[in-house]
């Protein structure tokens, strides 16, 4: 009775995880060098689209090095859900806290005689 596995190359597949998350590193580092006007200067939800472009970005970056690296997609759905929207709900609720605060924060040193001293 052998007990040898045959071990599957993931060669092609590695490749294709790099050069997916490469090209999205790619559109996110020319994105920041040339910071369009049409993205940087409107504001949608307190913030300006270029930096939710940013986050939108990061964040499917990490869900997929998560898919890719951790194997999640080679399990059931119901636990591929059960580590996925916690994530998705925490990372929303910290955006909400930190475009909240950091807006209530501006507001307050726009609008009183405190200078901004850091």
């Amino acid at each position: 009775m052998s007990h040898e596995h045959e071990h599957v190359s993931n060669t092609g597949r590695i490749w294709k995880v790099f050069g997916i998350l490469s090209a999205v590193t790619v559109v996110e580092v020319i994105l920041g060098i040339l910071k369009p006007e049409v993205l940087h200067m409107n504001n949608f939800m307190g913030m300006n689209l270029l930096n939710w472009i940013f986050y939108a970005l990061t964040v499917y970056k990490a869900y997929y090095i998560v898919w890719a690296f951790m194997h999640i997609e080679g399990e059931k759905s119901t636990l591929r859900s059960a580590v996925v929207f916690p994530v998705i709900f925490l990372i929303l609720y910290i955006l909400f806290i930190l475009l909240t605060e950091g807006d209530y924060i501006y507001e307050v040193f726009k609008n009183s005689t405190i200078k901004w001293n850091f």
